[in-house]
């Protein structure tokens, strides 16, 4: 498990934040943030004050120890790494219960200040940006806020398209699910969106396109609902593209693998990022090694499908 409560003596008085910083070797903002989320217990009950003053006694501490499960960085050097991530892993924990995510490889790899720099939806694979330090961490996401760093996916889509496309559509945040389980939306009141697409590959068998994707603007599911929107939904998509029924049992973690199949067209959702060009000193343009358009095993026939792309 990644979280672990441990047992450690406070030799003499001192504010909380103070022992952490010195036990953990951090710094006073990490020290801060780990006591007011209750990682800190005394007597078996959470402080939230980092200033609180500590007796010298027993308390307890809830901490991260990252677990690896062998992978290693697809690439590295002395301030970043990047990972092929699997789909189906987070890319932080969500919970203190998470058994696993990519933070645990990220942090086994290079220690406590390493961090991901970037999110990736959990069903997505592919491409993973990490720092090894603080400074790298601040540089790289203030690349990626400022829209410095480029990012392309691949995406297998349900039904043919031929002709390279854009959507320019706001995008804008579901705050009401009893409707739609959609995270976002299209709406004339969202945030401005831009996705280039460029079809690659049909399989007629399949009723399927492999297309690249490449999102100018980084709104959340952008290129979900940007697909979505034009009825050619990403294959295994379980909210976009699917019945509200479908959506919440796979919200709920009801939907049986042979109904989601059946559902969405594909056993995971069908995206893979698979480069990142960005700017760190030289140029850095870096390609996924795994073979996407194979990944077309995971499809289901047309024939199984029972999903409508015009929902």
């Amino acid at each position: 498990m990644p979280f672990v409560k441990e047992k450690f003596h406070v030799k003499q008085t001192m504010p909380a934040f103070l022992f952490i910083m010195r036990t953990f070797n951090y710094t006073q903002g990490e020290a801060q943030r780990l006591i007011c989320k209750g990682r800190l217990l005394v007597n078996g009950e959470s402080i939230y004050n980092p200033g609180t003053k500590l007796a010298p006694q027993e308390v307890e501490v809830v901490y991260f120890v990252p677990s690896s499960q062998g992978r290693s960085p697809l690439f590295e050097n002395k301030d970043f790494m990047v990972y092929e991530k699997p789909s189906g892993v987070l890319v932080h924990p969500n919970t203190m219960s998470t058994p696993y995510s990519m933070l645990d490889e990220i942090r086994y790899h290079s220690g406590d200040k390493a961090n991901a720099t970037h999110r990736i939806d959990m069903e997505t694979s592919g491409l993973l940006l990490a720092s090894k330090h603080k400074k790298a961490e601040h540089y790289l996401k203030n690349t990626f806020e400022t829209k410095k760093i480029k990012k392309s996916y691949l995406a297998w889509i349900d039904g043919k398209l031929e002709e390279p496309f854009s959507v320019s559509e706001p995008i804008k945040i579901n705050q009401d699910y009893s409707q739609t389980k959609h995270k976002v939306m299209i709406s004339p009141e969202g945030k401005s969106a831009h996705t280039d697409f460029k079809p690659l590959h049909y399989d007629q068998t399949l009723d399927a396109t492999l297309i690249a994707c490449y999102p100018l603007t980084g709104r959340t599911h952008q290129i979900r609902i940007h697909l979505f929107h034009i009825q050619h939904p990403i294959l295994g998509d379980p909210i976009y593209g699917t019945t509200f029924a479908t959506a919440n049992a796979y919200l709920d973690d009801t939907l049986t693998p042979q109904e989601r199949l059946e559902q969405t067209g594909a056993t995971r959702l069908m995206l893979h990022a698979q480069t990142l060009h960005f700017p760190y000193g030289a140029e850095y343009f870096i390609e996924s090694k795994v073979d996407f358009k194979k990944m077309k095993d995971l499809i289901c026939s047309k024939n199984i499908r029972k999903f409508n792309r015009s929902l």
